[in-house]
């Protein structure tokens, strides 16, 4: 899996943090709160701990494994959260989950992640933490659906082809792009956890047109590596869409999901 530089992932936690759901954050901090002082959770794919500021301030007592396979995101993570003694920064390839990571943890978190993965990816989570009693909290996963308030006629067009993009291997085998809610769904029932979902799009105004900017561009150039629709079309859609960025808004969906045991 490729890393993500930093400066996309500043200018989207803003909007993650605005368009999580709200009942499934506080249930999952209750989930950890039970337990008491100085439970462990882990941070699959930290980033640069936004996961961790996200649960802030009721996540102050708890201690955190971040891991990415990133060296400077995680070194990075470090540095802003300053929380020394708390923390723990590991470098691991995700794609080869092991039961050592999650020691001693209550809860499992991850962002923007699980639409990355395969169903055998999730399988495997799920089957570590079953067998360890750890409760999962999952948010911002994409599900396919993009929106603008001004249309352009190859809207469903460029959607359609990045979202057949995202269906390609991330680094953790084929991966499940906007299917993977029904699918972690329907796994985590048959692995007796609760699951409980939540909604949360983005909703991008004019004010976050570097956020629709570095969105849009990336949404044309993944559509451009499927082959799927005509250069003059997509480029076409590309100008008009940055030209736009500042003055149209663009809804982005993403779903939650916590899984208790």
């Amino acid at each position: 899996m490729s890393g993500f530089d930093t400066v996309w992932l500043d200018l989207r936690e803003p909007a993650d943090n605005a368009a999580r759901d709200r009942d499934l954050r506080q249930a999952a901090i209750e989930s950890v709160v039970v337990a008491g002082d100085g439970v462990r959770v882990v941070d699959l794919g930290c980033g640069t701990g936004s996961t961790v500021r996200a649960l802030a301030p009721q996540s102050s007592s708890w201690h955190w494994r971040l891991v990415d396979n990133d060296p400077q995101l995680l070194e990075e993570a470090a540095n802003r959260l300053g929380m020394s003694g708390r923390v723990e920064c590991l470098q691991a390839d995700l794609s080869q989950l092991g039961p050592e990571l999650f020691t001693g943890s209550r809860l499992v978190t991850a962002s923007a992640l699980f639409d990355l993965v395969s169903a055998e990816f999730l399988e495997r989570l799920l089957h570590l933490l079953r067998e360890r009693d750890i409760g999962l909290y999952t948010a911002l996963n994409y599900d396919g659906v993009c929106s603008w308030d001004i249309a352009h006629e190859a809207d469903a067009l460029v959607v359609e082809a990045f979202n057949a993009h995202q269906r390609r291997d991330k680094g953790f085998g084929p991966a499940l792009g906007p299917t993977a809610e029904p699918v972690l769904s329907r796994l985590a029932e048959e692995a007796g956890f609760k699951v409980l979902t939540g909604q949360s799009p983005w909703h991008l105004a004019g004010d976050q047109a570097e956020l629709q900017r570095q969105f849009i561009s990336g949404l044309a150039n993944a559509a451009a590596e499927t082959g799927r629709l005509d250069e003059s079309v997509l480029e076409d859609w590309r100008r008009m869409r940055l030209e736009m960025a500042s003055r149209s808004g663009c809804k982005v969906g993403h779903w939650d999901m916590l899984l208790l045991r």
